[in-house]
């Protein structure tokens, strides 16, 4: 008995109990590099949002010492009210989550349409669509933002624009111009056109045969079947639409329609960064969103798994 226990984890033994391949120790030390190596790659990245995180309890004298502590010497918790009272940022919060979700909305529905034809219905030039989608991918963001602030300055007969969109600012200061650009993505509607083209003809064929409707088809047959890809979508569009800074701040003037992240820059000024209320801020703009990665997170990841394998 002692020697077989001695011999255990040799290769070609199996656990009794799970009758699985006992792990050799080549695999063992393997395995525990592995995690040692993800385990520093996770303590890098989580060290920037540590930094904010006590930045934003430390006083102005801590953060201009010429010894910083790590750990705040005084715990000022007041920071976040304080930045609070320095901006209407509930103001801003508003924005930002009322843009936020109309622009997931939007994505998740008409984006998921879109990849639903372009996956299940034939129709001549679907394959010049898809073409077009995928090129649309490899154009960078800021290439795009030009086009687009034109098209909302000179948009006709809005904004006291005539019908050549002359005379008037269009939707510059409007929620048009805040929720409508950028509300559908051309990556959003690639990754449901992949996962619809995964399932399998025998459902619409059977429901077709039930007199189902293609719209039915799409939206009670097809569309619960892709959860993950429904996920997916609506946390990188949020997670975009919530941290964008750029658009805002090109298209609004207006505080009453300022985002949060806009809103941060009060905090910042020519000669003097208050880092306290800065960071306080920025923590409480990340929280949302790492609320709903933990709360979508396992769709999310299967989501991406599964569009990298197709």
């Amino acid at each position: 008995m002692a020697t077989a226990e001695r011999i255990a984890g040799t290769p070609g033994r199996t656990d009794r109990r799970t009758g699985r391949p006992r792990p050799t120790a080549g695999r063992i030390t393997g395995r525990t590099l592995l995690y040692l190596a993800l385990a520093v790659i996770g303590v890098v990245m989580i060290a920037p949002f540590a930094w904010m995180v006590l930045t934003s309890l430390k006083t102005p004298a801590d953060i201009a010492s010429a010894h910083p502590h790590i750990l705040p010497r005084t715990w000022e918790f007041h920071n976040y009210l304080d930045a609070f009272k320095a901006a209407p940022f509930a103001v801003y919060a508003r924005n930002s989550f009322i843009i936020a979700v109309g622009h997931t909305v939007l994505n998740v529905v008409f984006a998921s349409m879109a990849g639903y034809s372009l996956a299940r219905l034939p129709y001549r030039g679907r394959s010049l669509f898809f073409a077009a989608f995928v090129a649309a991918l490899m154009i960078p963001t800021y290439t795009k933002i030009l086009p687009e602030f034109l098209i909302v300055r000179f948009m006709p007969l809005a904004g006291g624009n005539d019908i050549l969109g002359q005379g008037g600012t269009g939707w510059l200061n409007t929620w048009w111009a805040l929720i409508i650009p950028g509300a559908i993505t051309p990556f959003a509607v690639f990754l449901f056109r992949q996962f619809y083209l995964d399932l399998p003809v025998e459902l619409e064929e059977a429901a077709r045969l039930d007199g189902v409707g293609e719209f039915g088809i799409y939206a009670r047959i097809m569309t619960p079947l892709v959860k993950p890809a429904l996920t997916t979508v609506a946390l990188l569009t949020f997670q975009e639409s919530w941290n964008n800074f750029l658009w805002p701040l090109l298209v609004t003037q207006k505080d009453s329609l300022r985002v949060i992240q806009v809103g941060l820059s009060v905090f910042q000024t020519e000669n003097h960064t208050q880092w306290q209320f800065l960071m306080a801020g920025t923590t409480l703009a990340t929280l949302p969103m790492v609320l709903l990665f933990v709360a979508g997170q396992r769709y999310f990841v299967q989501g991406l798994a599964t569009t990298g394998i197709k």
